[in-house]
């Protein structure tokens, strides 16, 4: 004889944790790749380049900590 099972998976838990993943991972390509290209081409000083990478990397830290 054979026996059927059912079993049900919450998902949850597992796809609350990819939106802050895929924000930080967006915040931290802008802040490597967008804030540089951006401030080269309206001539923006090193130091608000800087400043501005530092905030966009804190929030990805806040995105992933909750």
């Amino acid at each position: 004889m054979s026996s059927k099972q059912i079993v049900s998976v919450n998902n949850d838990n597992i796809d609350s944790g990819h939106g802050s993943l895929l924000l930080a991972t967006g915040l931290t390509f802008a802040s490597l790749i967008l804030v540089p290209a951006f401030a080269a081409q309206f001539g923006l000083g090193a130091s608000v380049t800087g400043a501005l990478r530092m905030a966009l990397m804190k929030a990805s830290n806040r995105a992933i900590r909750g």
